[in-house]
């Protein structure tokens, strides 16, 4: 069985990732914004299947490939921070614009939604370098099977990121309409965002824990 601490580190590294600028976020964001909460919910399911696949893989041992090869997992942690990085560049640079802000997009059917959030998430760097890279380094052989514990620990990070992606989906509308015309507020979450996104790339670069097989 997981450890508390294991599990209160995967739900503050999952909420800091969810909170953060990221494909999935604006993905569900200006659906919602452009075709209604509706709209938002169901790509939101499609997303949730997304991290279903991230988890099945997860427990099935990808990670034991990567503590065979180091190598690849030193690459991918270096391109996860370096894309962390360029998602906090993005949102601190002069002109970048707030994930809040409306746009115009052309209305999609129940399935085109569903499938655009699977594919969204699946092709989420962000949920790649959690599943691959931060999950491992709180699994513990000496607390029992790796798989069971790749597992609950994944189930943590799903369970915190539709949360809070439910609150965003249900929340767009009012917050885009609330932050229109309030530079200053738009300023202080692009801020906030930014460096949350910088702090975790510093996270991933100065680690040096390694994975575990299953």
């Amino acid at each position: 069985m997981i450890e508390i601490s294991a599990a209160a580190g995967v739900a503050v590294a999952a909420l800091g990732l969810v909170l953060t600028p990221g494909p999935n976020m604006m993905y569900l964001v200006s659906r919602t914004i452009a075709q209604g909460r509706g709209a938002g919910l169901i790509s939101l399911a499609g997303v949730a299947a997304g991290f279903a696949v991230y988890l099945t893989a997860a427990a099935t041992g990808i990670t034991a490939v990567f503590a065979l090869v180091p190598e690849l997992y030193t690459a991918l942690k270096i391109a996860g921070a370096g894309y962390l990085l360029w998602l906090a560049w993005q949102t601190l640079r002069p002109g970048g614009t707030s994930v809040f802000a409306p746009a115009a997009l052309p209305r999609d059917r129940a399935g085109r939604l569903f499938t655009m959030g699977l594919v969204t998430n699946l092709l989420n760097p962000k949920i790649a370098v959690m599943y691959l890279a931060l999950i491992p380094q709180f699994v513990a052989p000496a607390a029992g099977p790796v798989w069971l514990q790749s597992l609950c620990l994944g189930g943590v990070q799903i369970a915190v990121a539709l949360a809070v992606n439910a609150l965003i989906v249900c929340s767009a509308a009012t917050v885009s309409r609330f932050l229109a015309g309030r530079r200053l507020w738009l300023r202080v979450q692009r801020l906030l965002m930014g460096t949350v996104l910088g702090g975790m790339a510093a996270l991933l670069l100065t680690d040096r824990t390694r994975p575990v097989p299953a």
